[in-house]
């Protein structure tokens, strides 16, 4: 029959001797990705899920891997998009860039950032103003409102001034809201140091600017929420998340709270 068809020995015994077909070795991984990716509402990157399966599972896979899997289960993240700017002109007195992209804080509560970002949801315009310890990039106090005025950054202050255990510095842009007399009396209140990133800069607080991404990719994008409320809500929830369950590169597969 070999010789009718024109093929060599070899082809018999190379699918004779294979009684089963090959098996999926990453069989029992895959739905552990697929219930990883599912944590978020838009899911999450594959350096996440690699450091989930290592934390939880104490599975050795590589970040490749992971990725490898997760095109096969057709599974990806959204693109990010534009940011949202508060940054007015001159509307007060802007103050030096003391931090200086030196984000390295050797303990907690040392070095703060914070900045604003924007939503639409349900027809109306949502605004986030979260503080982050530089130190583990924790979620340490946060606003949620329907405008970026000043209610809202005192807001998150009043809720910082209750985690606060000292002097500290903290960093923003300029946004109007940060170049107010009154904002920076009551951070001198708190004994707090203010730093300012230089004008359209935004890499002087990139590491704001990459929650906000990782937030929007994984939480926001491509969703509808019936209301304001719906919306506030599950983003308290996911800032929890971050803070608990979210686990980082720079934190060595360790979540902030961690």
């Amino acid at each position: 029959m070999l010789d009718k068809l024109g093929l060599p020995k070899s082809t018999y015994y190379r699918y004779a001797g294979r009684r089963n077909p090959k098996t999926d070795r990453w069989a029992d991984v895959r739905p552990l990705v697929r219930e990883i990716f599912s944590r978020t509402p838009n899911g999450m990157g594959y350096r996440q899920i690699a450091m989930a399966l290592r934390c939880e599972q104490g599975l050795a896979v590589s970040g490749k891997t992971v990725l490898k899997l997760m095109r096969e289960e057709g599974l990806s993240c959204r693109i990010r998009r534009r940011r949202y700017d508060s940054y007015r002109g001159e509307q007060g007195k802007a103050a030096r860039n003391i931090l200086g992209r030196n984000f390295a804080a050797s303990g907690p509560m040392e070095k703060l950032a914070t900045d604003i970002t924007e939503f639409k949801v349900a027809g109306v315009k949502a605004y986030l103003s979260p503080v982050m310890d530089l130190y583990n990039n924790e979620i340490v106090a946060w606003s949620v409102s329907k405008s970026p005025n000043m209610a809202q950054v005192t807001e998150m202050l009043d809720e910082l001034e209750h985690v606060l255990s000292g002097p500290a510095l903290l960093h923003s842009d300029q946004g109007w809201q940060y170049q107010q007399l009154p904002y920076q009396k009551r951070l001198g209140d708190l004994g707090l140091t203010q730093s300012m990133s230089r004008k359209a800069t935004c890499l002087d607080n990139a590491c704001m600017e990459g929650f906000f991404g990782h937030l929007k990719d994984e939480f926001y994008r491509g969703r509808r929420f019936d209301s304001f409320e719906q919306f506030r809500d599950e983003l308290n929830a996911y800032i929890v998340y971050w803070n608990t369950g979210r686990y980082q590169v720079r934190l060595k597969g360790m979540t902030p709270v961690q």
